[in-house]
């Protein structure tokens, strides 16, 4: 068995969560069934290509009402896991609330690197906003908030879309990929130096105009706290610790259209 390396139980969340391995059946019940009564009533198109590859596609779900903008939810799973339909769920608080909400899948590591997935959701985007008018708001959890954090940077989204970026929500991101290099994980990343850098949002400037907010829970693993507080710093932008929550539960405010955490996202 080859050894750990230096940091990866600093970058362990499941073990430190009690009853963490319940929590993706859970995740994945909740989805098909939101998924399912949208699909029954018509506001629901899945499956919607932006890549060549079969998982480069995305979900859109649609309010009744003509949407007040479109909210764009990437997945985490360290790069390496899920796709867009345990997730669907997340999208019912937004959904409530006026906003179209889509969900992309993209490739996984070792297939592509981060930066082609990086990528990947720079084409989504824009195929996303053409189905969509109005605001574009981003949110994204763990991997998804760095994902989400990159497309905050200057000169990925095209110009036309860019402009539309209006709020940015990176929820317990991965913002300095520097530290991964000292992890396991990184047998599949294989970033070198080089590519950690260029792909650390913490390094890189935003975009004008606008507004980010970085979440994280309370009680998250202290190398994420210390990821979304350096992420916060960089930018000058809010960093809202979300007492008692961990790295699984904090993305439950999603669901809750009246509560803190789409107000700030959605406005």
């Amino acid at each position: 068995m080859k050894p750990a390396m230096e940091l990866d139980d600093a970058y362990s969340n499941g073990a430190y969560i009690d009853g963490a391995e319940h929590y993706p059946p859970r995740w994945t019940k909740a989805a098909a069934g939101f998924r399912e009564g949208m699909l029954e009533a018509g506001l629901a198109e899945l499956e919607v290509p932006y890549g060549d590859s079969a998982r480069q596609c995305f979900d859109l779900f649609k309010p009744e009402d003509a949407p007040k903008g479109l909210l764009v939810f990437v997945h985490g799973g360290y790069w390496l896991a899920f796709d867009k339909s345990t997730w669907s769920h997340l999208a019912q608080g937004a959904v409530a609330a006026g906003w179209a909400v889509a969900m992309p899948s993209y490739d996984l590591c070792p297939q592509v690197s981060i930066s082609e997935i990086t990528h990947q959701i720079a084409r989504m985007i824009p195929v996303a906003a053409a189905m969509i008018g109005g605001p574009i708001h981003l949110a994204g959890h763990s991997a998804g908030g760095h994902l989400v954090a990159r497309m905050a940077v200057p000169g990925l989204l095209p110009d036309q879309v860019a402009a539309r970026v209006k709020r940015v929500m990176p929820i317990s991101p991965v913002a300095d990929l520097r530290p991964l290099l000292k992890t396991s994980m990184n047998d599949k990343f294989k970033m070198d130096a080089v590519d950690a850098r260029a792909e650390s949002p913490v390094l890189q400037g935003l975009l004008e105009g606008v507004d980010v907010t970085v979440w994280v829970g309370g009680e998250e693993r202290p190398a994420f706290l210390e990821q979304a507080t350096a992420l916060a710093e960089a930018w000058s932008c809010d960093c809202v610790i979300d007492a008692g929550r961990h790295h699984f539960d904090v993305i439950d405010g999603l669901m809750e259209r009246d509560g803190r955490m789409l107000a700030r996202l959605l406005g």
